[in-house]
């Protein structure tokens, strides 16, 4: 059975510790000693604040469920410690230079990292389309105006451009895009729209190339007790976390 070290003990922490299977939580980490203390009570796996005590103890793979900001700080240390990581904050790899380092650092030390596929659906497809060459990859986000903190009467365009720059003004809002743009092997053009008769996060994806075009929909229910985050994101590290050691391999 894999066991995971978690990073982030917050909505998706306590989901993906209600739902282990095929997988244990041996350790939690997080800098709020309450959280992480916890979450281990619930899981059965061991609390850390101090991060370097957490990432030498005993287990296979970490799970990022915590922020951009903490993919910054420890990701390239999870790898050197040899250790496999998968990336919920997908957002921080917008930036090229620490993609590239990232990635430079996995391949040194023989490590995998794995992005889930979020709140979307398709990427599998879309990176299959990246073969034959993607021509237009537009991804077009309705949120209410509750889940981005703003106030708002009417169905309004908040951003319009590319993903490495919706990252600088919506910093909790580009994961999917992000995610999008790696799969494709260019960056997605956005849309963000804030929209006070929605109750769902809507995402819309259109794509175009040699493979032909598709349009795909997702109106995703708010996480239980977050409806800042999509249920499906917490459920789609599940699904990895379950499949990790399945013989059988559906999908690119």
């Amino acid at each position: 059975m894999i066991r995971i070290g978690l990073i982030g003990c917050g909505n998706i922490g306590h989901i993906i510790a209600k739902y282990q299977d095929k997988f244990e939580i041996h350790a939690v980490f997080d800098i709020v000693p309450e959280k992480s203390r916890e979450l281990a009570d619930i899981c059965g796996g061991v609390a850390y604040t101090d991060f370097e005590a957490f990432i030498t103890s005993d287990f296979d793979i970490v799970v990022e469920a915590a922020s951009v900001k903490a993919v910054r700080l420890f990701g390239e240390r999870v790898l050197n410690h040899n250790k496999d990581l998968v990336i919920m904050s997908v957002g921080a790899l917008s930036d090229k230079s620490f993609l590239a380092l990232l990635t430079d650092t996995a391949n040194k030390n023989h490590r995998k990292i794995y992005i889930p596929s979020g709140a979307i659906m398709g990427l599998d497809n879309i990176k299959a389309g990246q073969i034959s060459g993607i021509n237009r990859l537009l991804l077009r986000t309705t949120k209410s105006p509750e889940s981005l903190g703003l106030q708002a009467s009417e169905r309004k365009l908040l951003f319009s451009g590319k993903s490495n720059e919706c990252i600088k003004e919506f910093p909790k809002n580009v994961n999917v895009s992000v995610a999008l743009g790696l799969a494709a092997g260019t960056d997605a053009d956005v849309e963000l729209w804030v929209d006070p008769d929605v109750d769902r996060n809507i995402h819309e994806i259109f794509v175009e190339g040699e493979f032909g075009d598709a349009y795909i929909k997702v109106r995703n229910v708010p996480s239980p007790d977050n409806a800042a985050t999509s249920y499906l994101a917490a459920l789609s590290i599940l699904t990895l976390l379950r499949n990790l050691e399945n013989p059988l391999v559906i999908g690119t």
